[in-house]
């Protein structure tokens, strides 16, 4: 018999009651969740070849009866209608984005009212430029935090 803390006596906890447990039953759950969640992908992906292999191809036949490439069709499947989506998925050239943008502007149109323009700048890059350059954009900066992260290991393995 074990005195650690199972994934079934988790369900029922509070993330207070989680906090108070031992350093290593954290670990261990940690473990385990991640485990069940590459598991969980594995058999997802497995489902959706599957699913893939067996409607693909009337999918595919019954875009291009109703004369798309994309799209969802429904395919009956004894008892069950098979919804089978393919989205669309567009990428825009962004040197030729940039040139359309002039184009626009050289007509004489907004083209704030066909594209929206986001300027990126990479934080290892801002950090990396001289102060006065620095000091252009630090108007323009916010910084945020994402979601905390932890990971647990045993000191031997730190």
């Amino acid at each position: 018999m074990t005195n650690r803390t199972t994934l079934a006596q988790l369900r029922t906890m509070d993330a207070a009651q989680v906090a108070c447990l031992p350093v290593d039953h954290l670990a261990l759950l940690l473990d385990e969740v991640a485990a069940l969640r590459a598991d969980a992908k594995h058999l997802a992906d497995l489902l959706h070849d599957a699913l893939h292999a067996r409607y693909g191809q009337a999918a595919a036949a019954a875009r291009r009866a109703e004369g798309k490439d994309t799209g969802r069709v429904r395919i009956a499947d004894e008892a069950f209608a098979v919804i089978a989506d393919l989205p669309k998925k567009a990428v825009w050239d962004q040197p030729k984005l940039a040139e359309a943008v002039a184009t626009l502007r050289g007509w004489g149109e907004d083209p704030a009212d066909y594209v929206t323009t986001e300027i990126r700048v990479a934080e290892s890059r801002f950090t990396a430029w001289p102060p006065r350059i620095r000091a252009v954009f630090e108007p323009a900066r916010t910084l945020a935090t994402g979601r905390p992260s932890y990971t647990l290991a045993p000191k031997d393995a730190a």
